[in-house]
């Protein structure tokens, strides 16, 4: 290196000093492309934010080129911002791509929303869950049947997206389905993945409905192979369930306008086994100590006869409950008559089974 070169040190600690400064300013394509550049380095973070930056360097970086072609008049100034602008151009294609292959349907975004979301599942395995119904809603018909009683087979698993099911047992109406609840839950818990089996409902659609759905087999190798989807749809599945049971619930009511609750004891009094109720009927059946008449003269009295041997110990029957619009009343107190007359109750069915088919 020649010694009349400037060395590094003393050209960054002593740098040399400009003799004089240029009287005239740069050109107008040079203030836009500063501008410019300093528009895109305000975006944030995220794709869009990425989107918001590529898209302005790339317009600034032109700008820059055209200051390095027409005033500059710089071969490198022009060769350097014309490289920056392909590589912007590059990176917001990429963007695109990305933006366009991570958009889903509206329906698939909505049910992310409502039931993904709150559970901070990652986008990336919501897309596992998607792909495998193949991104498609099916709809159904108004009076359409989603499921026959003993005749359509279980061998897939769906999601009520918009609209409303009734279901039905041997006409009997159970209750109905809304939007973000499994259409089939119970079936698909009953059987085992090497089982069959048919529905024992019937599902109507009662509006126009849409619904996705996964096939059997392809869900169940999806769930064995990610133990996180197995744990997502089993919290998922069990959830629904317990709705469906406690919708059940509300089908149990009093006629004196008291809601019934199947957890309470004397649900299972009232559907417990026979035993129990054998137990009543000796209750009941037990011999009564003769009552004395006094209406009557004493040559009509019958002999005294020695007394009876003590009864067994049994069950005490419940006391009958007094027709009373007392406020306040316990629906524990409630009996088997209180659900004999009304239509549509437990009453209805064979045994406490079949009403919860």
């Amino acid at each position: 290196m020649s010694t009349s070169s400037p060395s590094w040190d003393r050209a960054v600690l002593q740098p040399p000093a400009c003799d004089a400064w240029k009287e005239h300013m740069e050109g107008a394509a040079y203030h836009l492309a500063s501008c410019i550049v300093l528009l895109g380095y305000m975006g944030g973070s995220g794709i869009f934010g990425s989107l918001y930056i590529f898209g302005l360097l790339a317009p600034g970086y032109f700008c820059y080129a055209l200051w390095g072609w027409l005033s500059a008049c710089g071969l490198d100034i022009l060769v350097w911002n014309a490289l920056l602008v392909l590589i912007c151009v590059l990176q917001l294609a990429h963007l695109a791509y990305r933006l366009r292959r991570d958009t889903v349907p509206e329906e698939f975004e909505l049910l992310f929303k409502a039931m993904y979301l709150p559970l901070q599942v990652p986008l990336e395995v919501y897309r596992e869950i998607v792909k495998c119904c193949e991104e498609q809603v099916q709809s159904l018909g108004r009076d359409q049947n989603y499921a026959v009683e003993g005749k359509t087979p279980i061998n897939r698993l769906s999601l009520l997206l918009s609209g409303r099911v009734r279901v039905s047992q041997d006409g009997q109406f159970l209750h109905y389905i809304f939007p973000y609840q499994f259409l089939d839950s119970p079936e698909w818990e009953s059987l085992r993945p090497s089982e069959e089996g048919t529905f024992q409902v019937t599902l109507t659609a009662e509006t126009d409905c849409s619904y996705i759905t996964w096939p059997r087999r392809r869900l169940y190798l999806l769930l064995r192979k990610d133990r996180y989807i197995a744990r997502l749809f089993s919290s998922h599945l069990g959830y629904d369930i317990s709705e469906k049971l406690y919708s059940l619930n509300e089908k149990l009511f009093a006629k004196f306008g008291l809601r019934f609750d199947i957890r309470l004891p004397s649900l299972y009094h009232v559907l417990g086994p026979a035993s129990s109720e054998g137990e009543l009927e000796e209750a009941e059946e037990l011999p009564r100590s003769p009552q004395p008449d006094h209406g009557l003269d004493g040559a009509l009295e019958p002999p005294p006869q020695p007394p009876p041997p003590p009864p067994p110990p049994a069950s005490r029957p419940r006391s009958s409950r007094p027709e009373s619009d007392l406020l306040g009343e316990d629906s524990t107190s409630l009996v088997l008559e209180d659900f004999a007359e009304l239509p549509g109750s437990f009453m209805d069915y064979v045994s406490e089974g079949e009403y919860m088919k």
